[in-house]
């Protein structure tokens, strides 16, 4: 390969045009603008002038890094591109972003105006044949703008792969509030599952706007966390019927998030999530007063820094048919139609780690026949009337949610998984500040990468998870399962209804 000088030393030269090794750029093409970051410089045969080696963010380039079969570096197919240093620019679409807060972001008040028309359609949700093509490598996702991390992941997180609440997008709401709407479903969740991309600008003008509407007086310059955010777009803003109604004592609570708490005596130490919600729902005696589109779980924490557990298991699925106040359940010993409830049962060794503890009446008598259960106080069951007086012939219908998404947090900065598949390797990780082009007047470079990593962990026996020390997890497989947050879960049949 005729080199006349190494990538590390031209990257130190101070070109006039300020360009260097993982610079983000833009070339001018017979069909238009392409982005992209350099990833290599140099002199390649035929070529006198310094060349650069640019990674794009479409599929508008000629190979996978190399040129003329020497390869230079490594990218997906179809995303290289060499052209001339000098016919690079800086990338035009983040000059205006400033880490610099004060600094006056354009304001995008009129959503409908200036928009790329592809923007302004219904765009679905993206697939998974699609995530590795839109989603995945830098300049990805949701860009990160001033402590927004917290808004970046909750959005990359409920809209990249799933339409859970896509009817957030187009509900009826009132004039002073359908701009924000319209920020929210043209600027943020069109671009991102269309274009695979959100500049920080559209996040700042959707903060700004929360922030003139007086929802809070520091949207711009504040952390916060997701559930607060989450509560004022879903309940302040667009009057969306609470995604969770729960039973207590024969009166129904609403709410948008559920808060997991355990009381003092329990005994888990490597749990599950489907253990978490059903200990907190014991110890609150609380059921659920119909199955929920979307559930979504704050994990037993206090703060960002004190964690209950070192590590918490996710559960792909959620099995809520006991904690439903009502419809029919069977027997735990014999399957048949249960009609009683014994809560001191429930963390009885002697019986499965998980589900609610009912049983029919002959069962019931003789579990509580022995001496040690004698003292347990059994309840009696909400039993539809058409099933009282009748067995059941089949196996019920288990009512069961799918995990699509976890938000993390270890210190202070929030990052997000998404489940995309239906295997245990279709897992992609998201963070809106992965890296940063400059620096006062610089901008967040977002990134999405593949993390099948988490599917052999998944697969593993508790033992063995237990004994999996953090650190030496691979890839970012520790952050999952350690510095859980938040759990997003959807039900594929009632999303179709609410």
């Amino acid at each position: 390969m005729d080199i006349d000088t190494s990538p590390e030393e031209l990257d130190t030269h101070n070109y006039d045009i300020g360009l260097g090794l993982n610079s983000v750029v833009e070339v001018a093409l017979g069909k238009g603008n392409a982005y992209g970051i350099i990833r290599w410089i140099g002199t390649v045969p035929g070529w006198k002038d310094i060349s650069a080696g640019l990674e794009l963010e479409d599929e508008m380039g000629v190979s996978d890094g190399t040129f003329k079969n020497e390869r230079y570096f490594t990218c997906p197919p179809k995303r290289a591109l060499f052209v001339r240093l000098s016919s690079c620019r800086p990338d035009s679409r983040f000059q205006s972003v400033s880490a610099n807060h004060n600094e006056k972001i354009p304001k995008l008040e009129d959503t409908d105006m200036g928009l790329d028309t592809d923007f302004q359609k219904t765009v679905a949700p993206i697939s998974p044949e699609q995530v590795n093509h839109l989603l995945i490598g830098r300049m990805r996702g949701i860009q990160g703008h001033h402590n927004s991390c917290y808004m970046d992941v909750a959005l990359f997180s409920l809209f990249s792969c799933s339409s859970v609440l896509d009817s957030m997008l187009f509900k009826s709401t009132t004039p002073q509030d359908a701009p924000i709407q319209k920020t929210l479903r043209y600027d943020i969740v069109n671009p991102l599952r269309s274009k695979g991309f959100v500049k920080g600008q559209h996040v700042m003008n959707f903060r700004q706007q929360l922030e003139r509407h007086g929802y809070s007086h520091s949207f711009t310059t504040d952390e916060k966390d997701p559930e607060e955010f989450l509560t004022v777009i879903m309940h302040h803003i667009l009057a969306l019927e609470p995604l969770l109604k729960l039973s207590a004592a024969g009166k129904v609570q609403e709410s948008y998030c559920y808060q997991i708490f355990l009381d003092q005596n329990h005994s888990l130490v490597l749990p599950t999530v489907q253990q978490l919600l059903e200990h907190s729902f014991h110890s609150a005696g609380l059921k659920l007063a119909e199955v929920p589109s979307c559930l979504i779980l704050q994990m037993p924490r206090f703060g960002k820094k004190f964690k209950m557990f070192d590590k918490i298991i996710p559960s792909l699925e959620l099995d809520i048919t006991d904690l439903l106040s009502e419809g029919p359940q069977q027997c735990i010993l014999c399957g048949n139609l249960a009609l009683e409830e014994c809560t001191d049962c429930f963390k009885d060794p002697v019986f499965s780690s998980t589900g609610f503890k009912v049983f029919c009446k002959t069962c019931s008598s003789q579990v509580h026949s022995h001496p040690q259960r004698k003292s347990h106080k059994t309840s009696l069951l909400e039993v539809p009337k058409e099933y009282v007086g009748h067995s059941l012939s089949h196996c019920l219908t288990r009512d069961k949610l799918e995990l699509f998404a976890v938000l993390c947090i270890e210190t202070s900065h929030y990052v997000s998984f998404v489940k995309y598949g239906p295997n245990n390797q279709d897992w992609i990780f998201f963070d809106s500040m992965a890296d940063r082009q400059g620096e006062r007047d610089g901008f967040n470079i977002p990134e999405v990468h593949a993390c099948p990593e988490v599917g052999m962990y998944l697969e593993m026996p508790l033992a063995e998870l237990a004994n999996q020390v953090p650190r030496d997890m691979k890839g970012v497989a520790k952050r999952l399962f350690c510095d859980a947050y938040m759990y997003l879960y959807q039900s594929t049949s009632m999303c179709l209804y609410r």
